[in-house]
C-alpha cells in the first residue's frame, strides 16, 4: 500500500472550504439488521459509491471476521485507485484489529485506518472496565501503531457526545500527537441537539491545542431523528469531514443520510458558503459528490441490502418529487419554484428515458446500461440481456427502472451455490385450495418436488421451499412493490427471514410475482444456509476489549 499521505489529508488546516463525504455504508450502514452483504454485492457497492464521487470509503471491520476481510481487500484492490477514493478499515483500539485493518488496506493506493476507544464514563465503566489513565495511554499508543502501517490515521472517541469535555479534549491532543490525521467525534447513541453537538464541536476547536494539525470529523445516529441536523451545525462550526450513509441506513434508527446532507449543502450553499470561508454568491460545490447519482446510488443499496426506502424519503423517496395537492400542481405547472426547491434531474431523475423493447439488440442494451452506471463482465451481459428479451417478450416496453432491476436481479444475487428455483406452479382462487408445486435443485445438486398447501399462493410457495429446504427461520416481512405503474410493470419483491437473533434479506423482480417471491425468498433463505454452514464473527456480535499500553500486552 502506498504510503504517501492522502489527498484528503493535505486539507487539514490549507483547505478547508470543502467538506469531505466519509461513507460507511458498508461498514455502520451493513450493521443494520438484515442488512448483511455479501463480497461481491461490497464490491458492486464500493465501485458505485466511488462514481457517486465519496472522498472515503469505510470498506468494513477486516478483524471481524474473514468475509470482512477479504470485501475490505477487494475493494482496496478494485475501488481503491490511483484516481479513487482513500479506502478506510475500522479497528478497535488492539493490535490485532489494527494489523488486520493494515493488511486487508495493502492493496489500496491510499488507506486508512480508523481506530477508536470509549471515552464516556458509563462506557469506561461498564464496558472497558478502564480508567481515564488507562484509555489514555491506549489510545496514543494505538494510533502510533496505526500510524507504522498507514501515514492516514482516524481517530474516534466512541461515545463522544457522553464524554466529559475536558477529557474528550485530553484524548484528542494524545491521538492527534500521536499521529491522528482526522480525529472523528461521535454522537454514538444520537442523543445530542443540534446547538449542543455545534457547541461540542466549536469547543474542541478552541480548546485542543493542536487540532489545526487534523480534520475534524462528525459520526451520529439518528435516534432522536436529528443526525442531519446535527452534522450541518457541526459544519457551521468546524467539522470538515461527515460520516454518513446511503439512505441513512445503520444501527438502530440509522445515521446520518449522505443525500440529504448533500443535497441540503447543495441546495442552501449561499447560506453555508460563509462558514466555509467563501463568498456568499459562489456557486462552487460544497462537497465533490456527483448529484445526478444519488438516485441510482440510492436505488442500488437499497435493493441489495433489502432495506426499502419510505415514500417520503428526502431526496430519494418516490413521492419526494410528487404532487397530489391541486393547489401545488397548479402552482409546479406555471412555476416549478413555487413548490419545489431543487431539480429532480439533479439528483439524476429524468422523464426523457430511452425505452428499449424486444427488438433492440445487445449493443443498444449494452450502451443504455453504461449510461446508467453499469459495467458489466462479458458474462453478467450475457445474463442480464437473456433476461432482458425474456421480460420483454412479455411487455412491449422496458424503461430505466426496469432495466436497473432487471441487471440487479440477475448479476448480484447471493452466489450460486445454494438452493436455485427450477420451477415453481400455483392452484388459487376463490373457490380453489391455495396449492403450490415446487422443485428446488440442492447445493448437493439433487433436484427434489414437493407441494403444499397455504392461506394464499405465496404462503403455499414458502411453505413447499420449506418442505424441501429444512432450513429453520420464520418470515418477518414481505413486500411487493411495482417498478413502475401499468398492469404490466414488473413487481419487486423484497423479503426479511430471521433465524435466532439474525435477519437475512431477499430481493427479486419479474413480471410474474409469484416467481419473484419465490426466487426472493430463496435468495434470503440462501443467507441463512450460508450463515449456518459457515459461521463467523461480525462486528455486531464483538465483546469490546482492548489491550494494555505496551508494557503491558
Amino acid at each position: 500500500m502506498n504510503s504517501q499521505p492522502s489527498q484528503v489529508n493535505s486539507q487539514s488546516g490549507t483547505q478547508g472550504d470543502r467538506i469531505l463525504i466519509f461513507d460507511t455504508t458498508l461498514r455502520d450502514g451493513e450493521q443494520s439488521p438484515g442488512a448483511t452483504l455479501n463480497g461481491d454485492e461490497k464490491l458492486a457497492i464500493a465501485k458505485q459509491l466511488a462514481r457517486l464521487g465519496v472522498d472515503i470509503i469505510e470498506a468494513g471491520f477486516p478483524f471481524a471476521s474473514p468475509g470482512d476481510f477479504d470485501a475490505v481487500q477487494r475493494i482496496a484492490g478494485t475501488v481503491g485507485t490511483e484516481n479513487g477514493p482513500t479506502i478506510c478499515g475500522l479497528a478497535r483500539a488492539t493490535r490485532q484489529d489494527i494489523q488486520a485493518a493494515a493488511d486487508a488496506l495493502k492493496p489500496a493506493v491510499r488507506g486508512r485506518i480508523h481506530t477508536f476507544i470509549a471515552t464516556s464514563d458509563i462506557h469506561l465503566e461498564y464496558k472497558l472496565k478502564k480508567s481515564r489513565a488507562e484509555v489514555l495511554a491506549i489510545a496514543e499508543e494505538m494510533v502510533a501503531f496505526a500510524k507504522s502501517f498507514v501515514k492516514d490515521v482516524e481517530f474516534s472517541p466512541e461515545d463522544a457526545g457522553r464524554s466529559d469535555p475536558e477529557f474528550l479534549y485530553a484524548v484528542l491532543e494524545r491521538a492527534i500527537a500521536a499521529g491522528a490525521t482526522t480525529v472523528n467525534i461521535p454522537d454514538t447513541v444520537g442523543y445530542m441537539t443540534p446547538s449542543e453537538f455545534g457547541g461540542l464541536i466549536r469547543g474542541i476547536k478552541e480548546n485542543v491545542p493542536n487540532i489545526d494539525r487534523a480534520v475534524i470529523s462528525v459520526h451520529g445516529h439518528n435516534d432522536l431523528g436529528l443526525a442531519v441536523a446535527n452534522f450541518l451545525e457541526a459544519v457551521k462550526n468546524g467539522a470538515r469531514q461527515l460520516e454518513c450513509t446511503v439512505n441513512g441506513i445503520g444501527e438502530r434508527a440509522g445515521n446520518a443520510a449522505l443525500e440529504e446532507l448533500v443535497m441540503a449543502m447543495h441546495v442552501r450553499r449561499q447560506y453555508f458558503n460563509p462558514f466555509l470561508g467563501r463568498p456568499v454568491e459562489s456557486e462552487a460545490p460544497l462537497t465533490n459528490i456527483d448529484t445526478k447519482q444519488i438516485h441510482y446510488t440510492s436505488h442500488l443499496v437499497s435493493k441489495l441490502t433489502g432495506m426499502l426506502v419510505q415514500p417520503n424519503k428526502a431526496i430519494v423517496g418516490s413521492n419526494a418529487f410528487a404532487h397530489e395537492s391541486g393547489i401545488h400542481q397548479d402552482g409546479v405547472l406555471k412555476n416549478r419554484l413555487t413548490y419545489e426547491i431543487m431539480d429532480a434531474q439533479s439528483i439524476g431523475l429524468t422523464t426523457n428515458q430511452i425505452v428499449l423493447g424486444k427488438h433492440s439488440g445487445r449493443n443498444a442494451f449494452r450502451t443504455r446500461l453504461k449510461e446508467l452506471g453499469f459495467d458489466l463482465s462479458e458474462q453478467d451481459l450475457n445474463k442480464a440481456f437473456v433476461r432482458f428479451k425474456d421480460i420483454a417478450d412479455k411487455k412491449i416496453d422496458i424503461g430505466d427502472r426496469e432495466l436497473m432491476a432487471i441487471v440487479q436481479d440477475e448479476t448480484q444475487h447471493q452466489g450460486t451455490d445454494g438452493f436455485k428455483l427450477e420451477r415453481v406452479q400455483v392452484i388459487c382462487g376463490d373457490r380453489e385450495c391455495p396449492t403450490a408445486t415446487v422443485t428446488l435443485c440442492l447445493p448437493d445438486g439433487r433436484e427434489i418436488t414437493d407441494a403444499a398447501i397455504g392461506t394464499g399462493p405465496v404462503d403455499a410457495v414458502y411453505r413447499a421451499i420449506n418442505r424441501i429446504a429444512e432450513v429453520p427461520n420464520q418470515l418477518i416481512e414481505f413486500s411487493v412493490q411495482s417498478v413502475v405503474a401499468g398492469i404490466d410493470a414488473m413487481g419487486e419483491v423484497t423479503i426479511r427471514l430471521q433465524h435466532k437473533d439474525r435477519i437475512y434479506s431477499g430481493h427479486s423482480a419479474n413480471t410474474d410475482i409469484i416467481v419473484a417471491s419465490a426466487q426472493a425468498y430463496l435468495n434470503a433463505l440462501n443467507r441463512l444456509h450460508h450463515s449456518i454452514q459457515n459461521p463467523s464473527l461480525h462486528p455486531q456480535g464483538f465483546q469490546d476489549f482492548v489491550v494494555q499500553p505496551a508494557a503491558h500486552a
